[in-house]
């Protein structure tokens, strides 16, 4: 075993191809989503491989859900070696159409649910002197445009990210972004004519990046598909 990763944001592309490559390394894995159908699908897959899995609905803007469920893997699985931070979500349509509860309901699950998950799993990293944080941007990231709310929140988080490096590293403790710089496709899809990101190709670097040895740690990692523009 290869100790617990934690999985917020579990759908069936990204977040799950995370799950199922972490599950393949021997990590027992915890899944977070708002609604149940997909994660206990999930978990059952990863039970039936023969990997040690749990699935929890918890909102990823909402606190007190994402302290009682960390608190839940933590007794089940064991102390959080890994913290994928994949959650995210978009509402509004610029300045005047977006009201001030979607714009705060953007931050909260883009960035304040990422600083609860990092707060409630660092002890454990801390105690074991060891271990890796993961959090998803996008475009929106460090350039913005479009999605008022999203991207001001993908801002916020590149902060957060910024700073618990700084301040984590010291502990042992990797702290990666990664700007996800086009659209993610299906996963298992050949390519197509439209550049698309590849789920389980994805997952990979995720994977790389929370084994990286502490000599060569990457702060942030940008995926695109080869034939995507640069930021544009």
């Amino acid at each position: 075993m290869n100790g617990v990763a934690l999985v917020v944001g579990v759908g069936p592309g990204l977040g799950g191809a995370i799950a199922r490559r972490f599950a393949r390394e021997g990590f027992r894995v915890a899944l977070f989503a708002r609604s149940s159908g997909f994660i206990n699908e999930l978990a059952r897959e990863l039970s039936s491989a023969g990997e040690r899995s749990m699935a929890l609905v918890a909102d990823a803007g909402e606190p007190e859900q994402l302290s009682s469920a960390i608190r839940k893997v933590r007794a089940e699985l064991g102390p959080i070696s890994v913290l994928v931070h994949n959650a995210s979500a978009s509402s509004g349509d610029g300045l005047i159409g977006t009201s001030a509860a979607e714009f705060e309901a953007t931050w909260r699950i883009a960035a304040l649910g990422a600083f609860v998950c990092a707060r409630e799993t660092a002890p454990d990293m801390i105690a074991a002197g060891s271990g890796a944080m993961v959090f998803t941007g996008a475009t929106s990231s460090v350039r913005g445009g479009g999605w008022l709310a999203f991207s001001s929140a993908k801002f916020a988080l590149r902060g957060l990210v910024q700073s618990l490096a700084r301040e984590l590293w010291p502990q042992g403790i990797h702290v990666a972004h990664v700007v996800v710089d086009g659209i993610i496709g299906p996963s298992g899809t050949a390519e197509s004519d439209e550049p698309t990101l590849q789920p389980d190709r994805m997952a990979d670097a995720y994977f790389q990046l929370a084994q990286q040895d502490r000599s060569a740690w990457t702060l942030e990692l940008d995926l695109r598909p080869h034939r995507e523009r640069f930021f544009e």
